[in-house]
């Protein structure tokens, strides 16, 4: 079930993804640092070396990851602003070029995932707002859905290591 991608406006990405799983466990990968540390990789050749998160309403993430190849890093970090247990989490996000660089803008986006889960299946809806038109084109000239969805198909295999 690959990632849909749309930009319901000037300012948003959504990206749905359906997991064959129940809604705890996507919860628990989304929300659990141990997991999420071993799916949400992007390519092949990148680690995730600090993964921090409390979640919570007002609990702070942050999350880095490491080129194998070259040594260099770069990652997110922010506050987690709702958090509602199995179902939505909503969160501040501010990109950290660390040493790879880029031209992201240094506004928090504010990242909202829904969970609904209908037989055995579970839809993550997320939603990405920018701070501004040009913030949300920068970030999706990075290939950051493409990435999105090699971690999920990492995620897909997780879920039937654990069936």
């Amino acid at each position: 079930m690959p990632i849909e991608v749309t930009q319901p406006s000037d300012r948003e990405v959504r990206v749905v993804r359906s997991f064959k799983a129940p809604r705890k466990l996507v919860w628990d990968a989304h929300a659990k640092p141990e997991l999420v540390s071993k799916w949400m990789l992007g390519p092949p050749g990148w680690t995730m070396p600090v993964c921090e998160m409390d979640v919570r309403a007002g609990g702070a993430y942050r999350w880095r990851w490491r080129s194998d190849a070259e040594g260099k890093e770069f990652g997110f970090f922010g506050k987690f602003t709702e958090v509602t247990p199995h179902s939505k989490i909503v969160h501040e996000e501010t990109f950290d070029p660390g040493d790879v660089g880029g031209s992201m803008s240094s506004d928090p986006a504010i990242i909202t995932s829904e969970y609904v889960e209908a037989n055995g299946v579970t839809t993550l809806t997320m939603t990405m707002l920018f701070s501004s038109k040009e913030a949300r084109d920068g970030a999706v000239a990075t290939g950051m859905t493409d990435g999105m969805e090699m971690g999920y198909e990492r995620l897909d295999g997780m879920f039937k290591q654990a069936a």
